[in-house]
C-alpha cells in the first residue's frame, strides 16, 4: 500500500495592511477632485481652437506650439516664474525669525503671538489685497508719510507694477511660511545650541553650525509652498499689478473666460504644472542633500 500523501501547508492570506484601508477615501477623493480635472486640462490642450468659442475634438499641437514659442507667453512665464522666486525667498527671510522665535520660546503668551501670527489666514486675500492698494497707492499711507516727512517731493511707484505685487504677496503668504516652518522645526534642540555655546563657539557659529542647518527642512518646504502659491496667484497681481504684471493664471483665465479659448487656456495651465514639478523636483534634490548631511554630523 502506498503512504497517503502529505498535507502541503497552504500559504497564509496576504492581507491589505490597514493602514491602505484608511488611505482609501482619501485616495478616492484625490483622485476625483485632483487628478481627473488635471487630465481633462491635459486632454483639452491638444484640442484646436477655431474661433467662436468653437472647439475641434482632435489631437493637435497648436496650442503648444504657440505657448513655447511665442515670445509674449515665455515672457509671462518668466514673470510668474521670477514672482514666485521673489516673493518665496522674501517671505522666507522675513518669517523665520519669527518662526524660530516661536519654536524656542516657553513664554505664556506663545500662543496669543501664533494667533496673531496666522490671524490674517482669517480675512480673504480680496481684502487684504484692497488694503495694499490703500497702503502702496500714489495718495496711500506710504506715500503721504513721505511726502509729510519731506523726504521725497512725488509719489513713489509701489504700487501698479511688479514691486508692489511682490510686497502684497509676502505679507499675504507669511502665515503659511510662519506655519510650515514652525512645524518644521522640530529637530531643533536648545541642548545642542547649549553644548555648543560650553565649547565656545559664539552666537554666529551657533547658528551656522547648528541652528540653520537642523531648521534647513523646514525653510525648504515654507520655500516651496509659498512659491506654489505665489506662482498660481490671480487676485493680488490682477489688482495690485494693474494691468502691468501678467502672470499666467491672470492668462489662464482670460483664455478661458474673455477669449473662450479653452485648448490655449489649458496649454499655459499644463505650462503651470510643468513649473510646479520642476520645483517639486527642486525640493526633493535640496531635501535629499539636507537629510545626507544631517546624517552625517
Amino acid at each position: 500500500m502506498t503512504a497517503a500523501p502529505a498535507p502541503t501547508a497552504s500559504r497564509p492570506r496576504r492581507r491589505i495592511p490597514a493602514a491602505w484601508w484608511l488611505l482609501l477615501p482619501g485616495l478616492v477623493i484625490l483622485a476625483f477632485a485632483y487628478f481627473t480635472p488635471m487630465l481633462w486640462v491635459v486632454r483639452m490642450a491638444f484640442n484646436r481652437f477655431i474661433g467662436g468659442g468653437g472647439i475641434d475634438v482632435t489631437l493637435s499641437l497648436d496650442s503648444f506650439v504657440e505657448v513655447f514659442t511665442d515670445p509674449y507667453y515665455l515672457r509671462v512665464a518668466g514673470t510668474t516664474l521670477a514672482l514666485g522666486c521673489w516673493v518665496a525667498v522674501l517671505t522666507v527671510l522675513v518669517a523665520y525669525p519669527l518662526a524660530l522665535f516661536l519654536a524656542r520660546t516657553t513664554s505664556k503668551y506663545r500662543g496669543l503671538i501664533t494667533m496673531f501670527a496666522i490671524a490674517p489666514m482669517l480675512v480673504s486675500s480680496v481684502a487684504r489685497t484692497y488694503g495694499w492698494m490703500v497702503v502702496l497707492g500714489n495718495q496711500g499711507l506710504i506715500n503721504t508719510v513721505l511726502s509729510g516727512l519731506g523726504l521725497t517731493d512725488r509719489p513713489v511707484q509701489l504700487a501698479n507694477n511688479f514691486t508692489g505685487v511682490v510686497i502684497a504677496l509676502v505679507q499675504i503668504f507669511l502665515p503659511y511660511a510662519v506655519l510650515a516652518m514652525s512645524s518644521g522645526f522640530g529637530r531643533l534642540d536648545a541642548d545642542l545650541e547649549q553644548a555648543a555655546a560650553s565649547l565656545g563657539a559664539n552666537r554666529f557659529t551657533r547658528f551656522r553650525r547648528i541652528t540653520l542647518p537642523l531648521t534647513l527642512p523646514g525653510v525648504l518646504t515654507a520655500g516651496l509652498l509659498v512659491f506654489v502659491l505665489a506662482i498660481s496667484a490671480y487676485v493680488t497681481p490682477r489688482l495690485i499689478g494693474g494691468g502691468r504684471v501678467f502672470v499666467l493664471a491672470a492668462e489662464i483665465y482670460d483664455q478661458a473666460t474673455n477669449q473662450l479659448n479653452w485648448p490655449l487656456g489649458a496649454a499655459l495651465s499644463v505650462m503651470l504644472i510643468i513649473i510646479f514639478g520642476a520645483a517639486i523636483g527642486l525640493y526633493q534634490i535640496l531635501q535629499k542633500r539636507v537629510e545626507r548631511r544631517m546624517s552625517g554630523l
